[in-house]
């Protein structure tokens, strides 16, 4: 008889358990609409910080004739050597649109991966990926996402010559410089309540609206 009620217990707690297990019709419903929220999470062009061309800040120049006589000789050799290294930081915009308002619960998303390549004046030039994983709240704020860019001007804009790559590194990241040039072909990854996911494909990434 014992045995009996201690096996009737223990089939009792099991089943008490399975029970507040099972994910209620309301909760899988919240969970697929999170899914769907978060693959709208869109993105867009900031802006550009600390742009250096073979060291030399362009943070206050619009212009070749606002170098010093120091500086344009540095430039000028470098082009001479083929050489023309730039380091910026371009600011990507985030925005998670699941912040509540459609009904269900605000979830940050969690950017896991962010395969880039960076288009300017629609060439492709170098390519990567964020070092670690960036949360983007549902809180209807954007969150900045800084990658940071290295690459040789010479490499990709040689034919523009010595001047054409100067007026392109100033119209970037110059006095008065903008992203507007730039393009960022990209494939985000989201973790989500449903587990990682991918964007159907690449997306487009520009300054002028969120993608």
């Amino acid at each position: 008889m014992k045995k009996n009620q201690t096996i009737t217990s223990v089939i009792l707690i099991i089943a008490i358990f399975l029970l507040a297990s099972q994910p209620s019709c309301k909760t899988i419903k919240d969970l697929a609409q999170s899914f769907t929220n978060l693959q709208k999470c869109k993105f867009k062009l900031q802006n550009v910080d600390n742009f250096s061309l073979i060291g030399i800040s362009l943070a206050n120049k619009n212009s070749l004739s606002q170098f010093s006589i120091t500086d344009a000789a540095k430039l000028f050799n470098a082009f001479s050597s083929k050489s023309f290294p730039a380091e910026f930081t371009l600011n990507v915009s985030a925005y998670n649109p699941n912040d509540g308002s459609s009904g269900t619960s605000a979830t940050t998303a969690t950017l896991t991966s962010f395969d880039w390549q960076l288009y300017i004046d629609d060439v492709p030039t170098i390519s990567g990926n964020i070092s670690k994983p960036i949360e983007i709240p549902g809180s209807g704020q954007t969150t900045i996402i800084p990658l940071t860019m290295s690459l040789d001007l010479y490499k990709f804009f040689s034919n523009k010559g010595y001047e054409g790559i100067v007026n392109l590194a100033l119209a970037i990241g110059g006095l008065n410089g903008s992203p507007a040039r730039l393009k960022l072909d990209a494939k985000p990854t989201i973790s989500t309540p449903l587990g990682a996911i991918s964007y159907p494909g690449r997306i487009t990434i520009i300054d002028k609206e969120f993608r």
